[in-house]
């Protein structure tokens, strides 16, 4: 769970993932669920911050039934795909799923 004052202060990061949905063409559920999952675990680093709005928007497209390729939200979040692939199991298990075993 976040603060109302976590939204605020990352309101960058929040529009950058606005942008990212649009541009994956993903819907407000998922670009809902990306939010919710980068402000539940954003990093203190501002360095961190690329990474794991990617990998949140990742899962969340996984978890709303979305998919996209991690090439693709990576491109979309302007990080390299390695940030993607590394980041989006942690963030999912820490919003209470289970990450698939394929």
């Amino acid at each position: 769970m976040y603060r109302a004052s976590d939204r605020v202060d990352n309101d960058e990061w929040v529009e950058r993932l606005r942008e990212a949905c649009a541009e994956l063409d993903l819907d407000d559920d998922a670009l809902t669920t990306a939010t919710d999952m980068f402000l539940s675990e954003v990093p203190d680093e501002e360095r961190s911050k690329a990474a794991t709005a990617a990998a949140s928007l990742y899962a969340a497209a996984l978890v709303r039934g979305q998919e996209r390729s991690q090439s693709a939200v990576a491109d979309a979040m302007s990080v390299s795909r390695l940030s993607v692939q590394q980041g989006w199991k942690p963030v999912l298990e820490a919003a209470g799923f289970s990450a698939p075993t394929w």
